[in-house]
């Protein structure tokens, strides 16, 4: 994700960091590099000039747009599987996993530079917990990735209505076998891998340090998409984005589909959460103050 404008700078935390093991390499080859690198300002909590601002709205438009499209060629991918008696005619599991992984891939390409390319409310949850971003902007593109999310489902839903609701309109919910604890747990490691990787994609001071490593940052994210999907189909048909599993659960609207559907706004924010804290508190080695005001690294 590239995010030089103004609006969506990422904004990572201002502190130093001491050299672990094993960098000595990297940190000689950074300082002979002639990268220069500074860490934009931390977000603040509202932001009065954003609401004022075009590109805030603009930003607004492509996540509503962008996660209408992943809802859109993921969902029909999902139901194109389910209604087919033999799977091997299909795309089968391995091709739902492509579905969400390359939308992901091709859609972060296309709206970093206008949005930051969240397109899933836990992303932007966990940018939010780092001050990459306002509680404004964030609550907004929540608000445009649920819509986007309910538009796109309605779309794939309107192209043949019985068959949507036949082959489970692909609604989130815990598979026979699992437990509600069990599916949990697979939504809060799934999306931590996910936000942990857009952290870490994303990462201006490591792009920096590691500047003789081309980085195309939404291919990782996007392939994280995909093994988190590979990995958990099975358990709950893998959510880990809120926006994806509420438009899916809305337009769907069958009962068992909502019985399970807080986890997957539970799982989400837990994993996102935990990604920001381990990225910003270990990674990025953010220090420690003392009662005596002294830092502590």
């Amino acid at each position: 994700m590239e995010y030089r404008e103004h609006d969506v700078d990422l904004g990572l935390n201002k502190y130093p960091e001491n050299q672990a093991i094993g960098t000595a390499a990297q940190d000689h080859h950074h300082h002979h590099s002639g990268v220069k690198y500074k860490d934009a300002p931390n977000s603040p909590l509202f932001d009065p000039n954003e609401l004022t601002s075009w590109s805030f709205y603009r930003a607004g438009i492509a996540e509503f747009l962008a996660t209408l499209l992943f809802l859109y060629v993921t969902i029909l991918t999902v139901i194109g599987v389910a209604e087919s008696d033999s799977k091997c005619s299909t795309a089968g599991i391995q091709g739902i996993a492509w579905a969400f992984g390359g939308m992901i891939f091709a859609l972060v390409y296309s709206t970093a530079g206008v949005s930051g390319g969240h397109i899933n409310p836990a992303v932007t949850f966990g940018m939010f917990l780092a001050r990459k971003l306002s509680l404004t902007r964030t609550l907004w593109y929540m608000v445009m990735q649920c819509l986007g999310a309910i538009c796109g489902a309605g779309i794939v839903k309107g192209f043949g209505k019985h068959l949507y609701q036949t082959h489970g309109g692909g609604a989130n919910i815990v598979n026979h076998g699992y437990t509600k604890g069990g599916g949990l747990g697979a939504e809060i490691v799934g999306t931590f891998v996910l936000v942990y990787t857009v952290f870490s994609a994303t990462d201006e001071k490591r792009r920096a340090r590691d500047s003789h490593v081309p980085l195309l940052a939404p291919l990782p994210i996007g392939f994280a998409v995909f093994l988190v999907h590979l990995a958990t189909i099975p358990i709950t048909g893998t959510g880990i984005n809120p926006a994806r599993s509420l438009g899916a659960a809305i337009i769907y609207n069958k009962k068992h589909a909502w019985n399970d559907h807080w986890i997957f706004w539970v799982g989400p924010f837990i994993g996102a959460t935990l990604a920001a804290l381990y990225h910003q508190i270990v990674i990025r080695a953010i220090p420690f103050k003392s009662s005596k005001g002294n830092t502590t690294k």
